[in-house]
């Protein structure tokens, strides 16, 4: 490859995107952040998707000087790519913008390629919602959830966890809950002097999205360290239910028997949270579940150097050596984090 080929890696959430354009040597060379490009966040959908990425592109290559046939290889790692049919509308999404080389797949991958040396293992997405993702050392990739607490087991990430916090101080007021330390953090954090007004707020908060999320799962974590059964009960129950997935994700995969899986935990609440109660306890249910040994990596770096990664190894038909990848997350970090 010369540096007149070019890799687009692509990290898509639900609320920004960052596009990145390098040369196919590793060096960087453009970025943008814009946002949502997620087909769930518009009336007409992959529409949208295609054109919003479609114009972040454009500009992206245009002001390089770059052509669409000079890109080698893209990777986009989408928010609501989660079943087969969006994946399958998502591809041809990409296929429009002219690639031809590429991987698209829900954004839970790229935390692999973040953070992986290997380029293969499993991610626990544990952020605002909650997903599994898994590539094994033959490529193969499987994700476990990220379709919803009822149905596929996401019972974790700040969403859910806030109300469960919701409801357990509820239940205390009026279905013959247990007390629990966290009545007094929640009547303060939502500014609520009664348990009478207790359910319009919360129902409102709710509604509006306008709860405390971060200060709810920090209280919650807080009240659990300190022994509160209730508080302990909801970490311990989320903690678990992230474990099934990540040993799920394990079994499924054609990992070889005997070498250590790379773990790698991404999200505000595996990453950003002070208190270790909750990730202590996934590790530990994980250790239980998984018949062979882990190696557990908080992804402390933006999931768009996975994209990029992905594109180059693409390009390159092989691996990204340790230099390289140190290059091209260190260029990621110094322009994505925020």
């Amino acid at each position: 490859m010369t540096s007149q080929t070019y890799v687009i890696g692509v990290d898509g959430g639900n609320s920004k995107t960052d596009y990145f354009l390098f040369d196919g040597n590793g060096h960087y060379k453009d970025h943008i952040r814009s946002g949502t490009c997620s087909h769930e966040q518009f009336p007409d959908g992959y529409e949208s998707a295609f054109r919003i990425m479609r114009e972040n592109i454009a500009q992206l290559l245009s002001r390089n000087g770059v052509e669409m046939k000079d890109v080698a290889a893209g990777a986009f790692g989408l928010a609501g790519a989660d079943i087969p049919p969006q994946k399958k509308q998502l591809e041809q999404v990409v296929e429009r913008l002219g690639f031809t080389r590429y991987a698209m797949d829900n954004d839970s991958f790229l935390g692999v390629k973040a953070a992986s040396g290997k380029g293969y293992g499993i991610c626990s997405i544990n952020g605002s919602g909650a997903c599994t993702g898994g590539i094994s050392p033959s490529g193969l990739r499987l994700q476990i959830g990220g379709v919803g607490s009822e149905l596929s087991g996401d019972e974790a990430g700040g969403y859910y966890l806030s109300r469960r916090v919701l409801r357990a101080v509820y239940d205390a007021f009026y279905r013959f809950g247990p007390e629990t330390t966290l009545t007094p953090s929640v009547m303060n954090l939502l500014g609520i002097a009664n348990k009478e007004s207790f359910i319009e707020h919360a129902l409102q908060g709710l509604l509006a999205k306008s709860l405390p999320y971060t200060d709810l799962v920090t209280a919650l974590f807080t009240c659990a360290e300190s022994g509160d059964s209730v508080s302990r009960d909801i970490v311990a129950h989320s903690a678990r239910q992230m474990a099934l997935s990540t040993a799920g994700c394990a079994r499924e995969l054609d990992f070889a028997a005997g070498e250590a899986i790379d773990i790698v935990m991404a999200g505000s609440v595996w990453v950003k949270a002070k208190s270790p109660v909750m990730r202590d306890l996934y590790m530990q249910y994980v250790d239980e579940l998984v018949d062979r040994p882990c190696r557990y990596i908080l992804l402390e770096v933006p999931p768009a150097a996975g994209a990029v990664l992905w594109a180059l190894e693409l390009a390159g038909g092989r691996p990204v050596d340790a230099e390289l990848r140190g290059i091209v997350i260190s260029a990621v970090q110094e322009r994505a984090i925020g």
